[in-house]
Formats: C-alpha cells, sequence, structure tokens
C-alpha cells in the first residue's frame, strides 16, 4: 500500500504566535488518550498554573515523541548536547505519571 503524503497549510493565529512558556508538563493517559497539562512553576511559590492542555491519540503521542527525538538531535548536533541540572534521579520541570500525576507532584514537593 503506497502512502501519499498531503501538503497542508496550517494557521497560526497571532495570539497563538506568541507562545506559552511551561517549564513543567504534567502526562496522564487512557486507554484511548494522551493528556499533556502544560503548567508553569514560579520559584517560592508552592502551586503550578496549567496555561494549556494538549489531549492526542496515543498514536499521535508517539508521532509527536519521535518527532521531538529528531528534533532534539539536530539541535544538539548544531549546538551542544542539552545538559539537565538537578538533583541525580529526581525529575525536574516535566513529570512522568501515570493517570493521577497530582500524587507524584505531592510526593515530590
Amino acid at each position: 500500500m503506497e502512502i501519499k503524503h498531503q501538503q497542508i497549510s496550517v494557521e497560526l493565529g497571532e495570539k497563538e504566535s506568541e507562545g506559552i512558556y511551561s517549564n513543567l508538563a504534567l502526562i496522564s493517559h487512557s486507554p484511548s488518550e494522551i493528556i499533556v497539562d502544560f503548567a508553569r512553576v514560579m520559584p517560592g511559590v508552592p502551586k503550578a498554573k496549567v496555561y494549556a492542555r494538549i489531549v492526542m491519540t496515543p498514536a499521535h503521542a508517539k508521532l509527536l515523541l519521535n518527532t521531538l527525538q529528531e528534533n532534539i538531535k539536530k539541535f544538539e548536533t548544531q549546538f551542544g548536547v542539552i545538559k539537565i541540572v538537578g538533583k541525580e534521579g529526581k525529575e525536574i520541570g516535566f513529570v512522568r505519571g501515570s493517570n493521577d500525576t497530582s500524587e507524584e507532584l505531592k510526593k515530590e514537593n
């Protein structure tokens, strides 16, 4: 079976083009979807605010993962290895979780 690639035009609105800064991602899933909440944590503030929630199918999440890995390799080739700063063995900023990441956050803080 031959896969035909379709070229699409993507519209980026003015508000969306500004982007949203996030230094914390909370990821949960069900059998049919992956949910990523992008939040911002400020030093000295015990509460994070979610600024965007992305819901996608597991297949699209895996495609996103592959594309991110590919782009990080290209970035590191051009600019050098990205260093992760923080305590060894502890997740910093982005949290890997099960269906309820809020419990993991409580444990980490």
